[in-house]
């Protein structure tokens, strides 16, 4: 770690976890989160309006624990870096006011990034700069996507993505099918491991020889699975928990890993990165990297707590824009619920959208000594 390596901060509030996160270059200094899953899985799934209340309150203590975690003072940045989209409008609102609030005090330049290409630049803290292209699979509870990203800052190309339920989505609503609870995918990953995944044929959906090769569809799937439960509780028989569970967890991750490997060979890629939630899941990891073997393909998956939504992933897409010297964002900047993966970053109308020479000393001095 060198320390004339940028040093940012990074804000992430697309859904239900406040995270905040610094980095200095590609080294993690802090990773603070706060989440509100407990409170919404009364609701059985996240609850916007709840998500959004719940990042007002946690914002400010959790930016100050980061620093403290990282050891810094907040005058010592060389960037705030946040997340703009895509995820709940309301969410995103909260953690872009603050990011704005922070870098117009500090005056210090702020950059709004892509949720989804941070979820691949979080993997240079775990194993260093990304390779040029990085072929990525980012799997979590809205977005299953197949992305070629030869510049992670500027060039972010989709390859496929789901045209409905998302991998993580699917494993909630089966689960709630299951009474499992929410979220879904840690039960289903845990029971899954006492049961036998061959025990039950359920469908792998877009897989024909005439469907899209890179998309992905699990609302088949997950209608399968619930159909083929709720026959067994009308026929009055148990329902086998663990195999369920196992040989459902068996055809999302064969589906995600065949494709995912599929494209690195079509694209004559030799590595590949999975990030997001279900990135955590132990199948999807092993069947990966038992797939990726055999093709002659390295695997690169952060460890479990950097495959969920986190400021640290931020930060370090953050610390990248301001590494290649990218434009930071105006102070105008918006959060935008659908931001698409080919804009990884907003870049503002004026190269210096950061100077901000009529801010008064007291302002920034109410805010950090």
């Amino acid at each position: 770690m060198a320390a004339d390596e940028p040093l940012v901060l990074g804000i992430e509030t697309s859904c239900d976890e406040t995270g905040v996160g610094i980095v200095r270059g590609t080294t993690l200094l802090a990773d603070a989160v706060a989440s509100s899953v407990d409170t919404h899985a009364r609701f059985g799934g996240v609850v916007p309006e709840i998500a959004s209340r719940a990042h007002l309150e946690a914002m400010v203590p959790t930016i100050e624990r980061a620093l403290k975690e990282a050891g810094v003072s907040a005058r010592d940045l060389d960037g705030i870096a946040v997340t703009s989209g895509p995820g709940l409008a309301g969410a995103l609102l909260v953690g872009v006011s603050a990011a704005k609030a922070y870098a117009y005090a500090l005056n210090k330049p702020l950059y709004g990034v892509n949720h989804l290409a941070s979820h691949i630049c979080v993997d240079q803290l775990e194993h260093g700069p990304l390779p040029e292209p990085t072929m990525a699979l980012l799997v979590s509870g809205g977005h299953s996507s197949l992305l070629l990203a030869p510049d992670i800052t500027a060039d972010v190309r989709p390859l496929g993505a789901t045209i409905d339920d998302a991998a993580g989505e699917a494993f909630d609503k089966i689960a709630r099918v299951l009474n499992l609870g929410f979220p879904g995918g840690p039960v289903i990953d845990r029971l899954a491991k006492e049961g036998d995944p061959k025990s039950i044929a359920f469908p792998r959906g877009l897989t024909g020889p005439r469907d899209a090769p890179y998309d992905f569809s699990f609302s088949g799937l997950k209608t399968s699975v619930a159909r083929w439960i709720e026959a067994k509780r009308a026929a009055g028989e148990e329902v086998p928990v663990r195999d369920v569970a196992a040989s459902f967890q068996e055809a999302v991750v064969d589906v995600l890993t065949r494709k995912a490997v599929r494209a690195c060979k079509d694209e004559g890629v030799d590595h590949l990165m999975i990030g997001g939630g279900v990135a955590a899941n132990s199948r999807l990891r092993a069947l990966a990297q038992e797939r990726c073997e055999r093709a002659g393909i390295r695997l690169r998956v952060p460890r479990p707590k950097l495959c969920t939504d986190n400021g640290a992933m931020v930060a370090a897409l953050g610390a990248e824009m301001v590494a290649r010297n990218r434009r930071p964002s105006d102070l105008e900047l918006s959060a935008d619920s659908s931001l698409p993966v080919t804009e990884p970053h907003v870049p503002g109308k004026r190269q210096h959208a950061h100077d901000h020479d009529h801010v008064h000393e007291i302002s920034k001095d109410n805010l950090y000594s």
